[in-house]
């Protein structure tokens, strides 16, 4: 097995997979593709289907290899492309589906904090099994780091249903882990 270093400059290194150069190309996919795998399993619920879109993201990245400017992050700029496809394939499978604002309860549910102790494993599961709709925005929000202006323009939706959805989210998970803990300690 041979190790990569890794490399915090890629200029030299883009250059070369920008000229087709399969060695460098191999190289970013090698640093690359375990994160990007995880940036493409926190949209789509199936592990084959989270790698079919993260390949066809680096396709797409190789392609317009050209087009990175080396302003900013490399990592930033391939996880843009991998959300991006991910979204893509989420709506040619048609599964989001957003609410709007007059669909949520005219009743203000202000947020509460809850303590508890959950894996990693069990936070992932509940977020896997939120709706669609739900889980793309909340991830895109709370993990990705994307504000609900940035968010409303990928998703092509308003901000207010951004926001709505991310409330959403939040709450259901509140209630996960409300009955998650009810269950762990045997107060149901």
């Amino acid at each position: 097995m041979k190790i990569i270093p890794l490399h915090k400059n890629y200029s030299k290194l883009i250059e070369k997979a920008s000229k087709s150069d399969r060695r460098s190309q191999h190289q970013l996919f090698e640093m690359f593709s375990p994160k990007m795998l995880g940036v493409c399993r926190q949209y789509l619920k199936n592990n084959d289907l989270a790698e079919e879109v993260m390949l066809s993201g680096f396709l797409k990245m190789f392609t317009h290899l050209n087009d990175f400017k080396n302003e900013g992050s490399f990592e930033g700029w391939i996880r843009r492309i991998m959300v991006n496809e991910s979204i893509s394939q989420l709506r040619k499978d048609k599964k989001l589906h957003f609410i709007t604002e007059a669909e949520i309860d005219n009743t203000a549910e202000h947020s509460t904090f809850i303590e508890t102790e959950l894996e990693v494993n069990e936070i992932q599961k509940m977020i896997d099994s939120l709706p669609d709709g739900y889980k793309t925005v909340f991830v895109l929000y709370a993990v990705e780091g994307y504000k609900h202006g940035e968010i409303a323009e990928l998703l092509q939706i308003s901000e207010n249903t951004s926001k709505t959805q991310l409330f959403k989210a939040r709450k259901m998970l509140q209630n996960m882990v409300k009955q998650q803990n009810n269950i762990s300690y045997g107060t149901l």
